[in-house]
């Protein structure tokens, strides 16, 4: 198996900047914002690790746009717009 990449710059800037000054509202608090990025940490964590078994299971090395709608499916989020 490949090795496991954290890009910890860009874990801490995500939630921040998505949530932080939207449509004017005041900046979240920091309680807010680390909650927010731990849930979205666990969501793309799961949804990542269901699309590389997709791809693992069909014998490629890239993931594919269905990898990841598949993926979104089987947790009960279907996404319409990228083909199957």
């Amino acid at each position: 198996k490949r090795t496991k990449r954290i890009y910890k710059e860009t874990q801490q800037r995500l939630v921040p900047l998505c949530t932080q000054y939207v449509q004017g509202l005041r900046p979240v608090n920091d309680f807010l914002r680390g909650w927010s990025r731990g849930v979205l940490k666990v969501f793309l964590e799961n949804v990542i690790r269901d699309a590389v078994t997709y791809t693992e299971h069909a014998k490629r090395k890239t993931v594919t746009a269905m990898d990841v709608v598949y993926a979104l499916k089987r947790q009960g989020r279907t996404l319409y717009g990228f083909g199957g």
